[in-house]
């Protein structure tokens, strides 16, 4: 099997999702274990395919059309007129490279976007659009257009999203289980049930999910 670490290096680190799976990491272990050709990074190119059938011993393919072209780098960017402060685009920035409050108008941080593209589908009001990364013309694309330093940074902004991601589960899930300790604890003042029988029907549903939680978070 090939070395999925050394493969996921040679990726550009967009996380970009069009190769087909969830980040470059993910990718970069279907690469090693023969499940995903060479050939599906747009934002690596023909250059980022260069690279991997050297590392790997893979045939040189052209990119798979499949899974889009390559093209000069982009940036997102909000219209500060139209944007509602929903936060949906910063909850699917994979770098964290927007920054703003719930109701407030949110910024793309110019020099952390990866041009990725997933924070267009889910803003609700179509207020963000992609602008050229390069003035120069003709343009660069693929790893001309993102150097290895800017592909470096965003694997640890990737790394550190997902850190955040999950402590914050994991907070959220603790209050939920604290609060639903409590409420069992004292489910008698705290429900407006007064059958025995009823109450003791929703001591087990809390009990039930309570210990799905608990197992949910002893899981690795």
């Amino acid at each position: 099997m090939l070395d999925a670490d050394k493969i996921n290096d040679l990726l550009p680190q967009t996380q970009c999702t069009r190769c087909g799976y969830p980040d470059c990491a993910h990718y970069a272990q279907a690469i090693s274990k023969g499940e995903a050709g060479i050939n599906q990074c747009p934002p690596g190119g023909a250059e980022g395919i260069k690279r991997l059938a050297q590392l790997t011993g893979l045939p040189e393919l052209p990119l798979s059309e499949a899974h889009g072209l390559e093209g000069p780098r982009t940036m997102a960017v909000i219209d500060e007129d139209w944007c509602i402060g929903c936060t949906l685009c910063i909850k699917a920035c994979p770098v964290d490279a927007i920054i703003g409050t719930n109701k407030h108008m949110h910024t793309v941080i110019e020099d952390q976007c990866t041009g990725c593209e997933l924070c267009i589908p889910v803003c609700p009001v179509d207020c963000i659009s992609l602008v050229p990364a390069h003035r120069a013309q003709p343009a660069p694309t693929g790893w001309a257009a993102w150097p290895r330093e800017l592909a470096d940074q965003a694997r640890q902004r990737y790394t550190f999203h997902q850190v955040r991601i999950e402590r914050a589960r994991g907070e959220q899930e603790a209050r939920l289980q604290a609060k639903a300790e409590h409420k069992l604890a004292h489910l008698e003042e705290a429900s407006k049930l007064t059958d025995p029988v009823e109450l003791d029907k929703k001591r087990a549903v809390i009990e039930a999910a309570l210990a799905r939680a608990r197992a949910r978070r002893q899981q690795p």
